[in-house]
Parts: C-alpha cells; sequence; structure tokens
C-alpha cells in the first residue's frame, strides 16, 4: 500500500474559534488560541492564502455553523474560505462542487451526525476525488467531531456512554475510510466515551482507537505518524496485546471483560507511530508548556 502525499487532522470537537465559547476549558491556557488548532490547519494547508473549503453537511444549523467558521479562519488572517452546504446525494457530483474539490488545499468537515456524512458522501465521485488527492498531492482533510470520527473506515455512529460496557450497545459501520486501522471517537473526556471506544478495539483488536479531547486532535502524516496537536488530551488504545477478552460469548446487553488492554495519553506534541504501535514523546515541534500554580 502506497503512502500518502496528504495529511489528516481529526479533531475531536469544540475547538476554540476564539469567541470564547469554550473559556471555561481554557482559562488556564490563555495562550491556547495563538498556537490553536485552527491555526495549524492554515499552516499544514499552505499558510494564510490557502483555500479551505468547509464542508457543514454533518450539520442541522449548515448557515451557523458556516458563518462561525467564516468568523474563526478571518481571526486568524484566513479568508480565503468557501462553504459548502450540501444535504444531498443528488447535488453532491455537481461540477461547481467537484471544480472547487480539485483546486483547493484543504478540505474541512464540519461537527453534526456522522451517519449524515456517510450517507451523502459513500461511493460518489466526489469522495473518490478527496481520496484520491490525500493520495496523491500535499492536500489536507481535516474534521472535527462527527467529520473526524467518519475519517476512518470503521466508525462509531451511536453509544451512550452509561452503557458503553454492555455488548451491543455501541453500533459502527463503514466511515469515509480516509485512514484503516484506526477507530476515531470525539469529546472523549468531556462525554466519557472510554468505554464505548474500549469495546469497538474489543471487537476489533488489529484497530487502534483514538479517543480525541475537546479542542485537542492528531495531525497524521505519511498515513500512520500521529501528532497530538491542541490543548487537551488525545487517548490511544490499543488491543493488539489483548489476552483475553469474553466480547464473543457473551450475550448483547451483558458486561463486557477485557485483559491487558494497553492505554497511552499524548499531550499536545507528543505521537504515536501506528505501524510500530509506538508512542513518541517528542513528534511535533512544541510539548504543551508546565504549567505553574497560579494563587
Amino acid at each position: 500500500m502506497s503512502i500518502p502525499k496528504g495529511k489528516l487532522i481529526a479533531i475531536g470537537g469544540a475547538e476554540d474559534k476564539g469567541s470564547g465559547e469554550i473559556e471555561e476549558f481554557h482559562r488556564d491556557n490563555l495562550n491556547f488560541f495563538e498556537l490553536g488548532i485552527l491555526r495549524r490547519i492554515v499552516e499544514e494547508a499552505g499558510g494564510p492564502t490557502a483555500r479551505i473549503e468547509v464542508i457543514t453537511t454533518a450539520s442541522t444549523i449548515p448557515y451557523e455553523v458556516g458563518n462561525n467558521y467564516l468568523n474563526a479562519f478571518g481571526k486568524i488572517g484566513c479568508t480565503n474560505i468557501g462553504l459548502m452546504h450540501i444535504r444531498n446525494r443528488d447535488t453532491v457530483n455537481d461540477n461547481d462542487y467537484m471544480k472547487r474539490i480539485k483546486n483547493c488545499d484543504c478540505v474541512m468537515f464540519s461537527g453534526g451526525n456522522q451517519m449524515r456524512l456517510t450517507a451523502v458522501f459513500g461511493g460518489t465521485g466526489f469522495l473518490k476525488t478527496i481520496i484520491k488527492r490525500y493520495e496523491e498531492e500535499k492536500f489536507v482533510i481535516a474534521g472535527t467531531s462527527a467529520g473526524a470520527m467518519a475519517m476512518s473506515s470503521t466508525m462509531i455512529y451511536e453509544g451512550n456512554a452509561s452503557r458503553a460496557h454492555l455488548k451491543g450497545e455501541v453500533k459502527t459501520t463503514t466511515g469515509l475510510s480516509f485512514m484503516d486501522g484506526v477507530i476515531f471517537d470525539s469529546h472523549f473526556e468531556k462525554r466519557g466515551r472510554f468505554g464505548r471506544l474500549a469495546q469497538v478495539v474489543a471487537a476489533n483488536p488489529s484497530c487502534i482507537g483514538i479517543g480525541l479531547g475537546e479542542d485537542t486532535g492528531m495531525l497524521i502524516t505519511q498515513g500512520d505518524r500521529m501528532e497530538a496537536i491542541g490543548s487537551g488530551l488525545v487517548i490511544i488504545i490499543d488491543g493488539h496485546e489483548i489476552n483475553h477478552t469474553n466480547i464473543a460469548d457473551i450475550p448483547h446487553g451483558n458486561p463486557m471483560s477485557v485483559e491487558n488492554l494497553k492505554v497511552h495519553f499524548c499531550a499536545k506534541g507528543n505521537g504515536y507511530i501506528l505501524k510500530d504501535r509506538k508512542f513518541v514523546e517528542l513528534m511535533g515541534k512544541e510539548t504543551t508548556p508546565v504549567m505553574t500554580d497560579v494563587y
């Protein structure tokens, strides 16, 4: 399998857009916006003049979401932004959309419902063009929340966190398939989703689970080199060395058991190499600064 030339940026949701909407979450990290995820997307896409197309298909309020992104990118000096409010499969391959997707530097899938993304884009020429550009060009695909969860070949689409320890409570389907061998989950810490990602990994131990916290993401280069970005944590769940799990034998609705599930916590600058299943202390340019007590 060839190494993709493009980059993926999977974001856990609630990325800081400079609006103060997650101010409480960052009250101890006042420099975040200057070092934020949106700036990193712009940097990886080629700088402030890069053409970025924001796809709002997953959202039920696409125009509001689109305007939020226009304002956010504008605050960091990036104004070459397009909005694609694609709602149905019968319009996805329109000439205008196809032309724009062939000429932009980056696409960004907004949050919302990941099933909207697979239902609208699955098997279309539009999606095939994005994948081809990612594989053959220095093209960036970013996604937040639902947009991140849909990136992998196996996609979680349902699962109540309070019942995620019970077999059958977590539902998966086929995602947009930008990346194999991983399963993304978003809003990982705030919504308590460790259990549901652990269940999916236990049932698919060849896949690495990637739990993305709020305002945190993974920059993925060469198809398997991952760098944590943003202000929170990325939690890696590795099931390759599971010694025991009852997931295949118990009836639906019963609690699962798993032995020897490996977990890594990645803060900003830490990394993970997928093919080696290896944690890397310093993958990026910077690591998270040590916070000092303020009285």
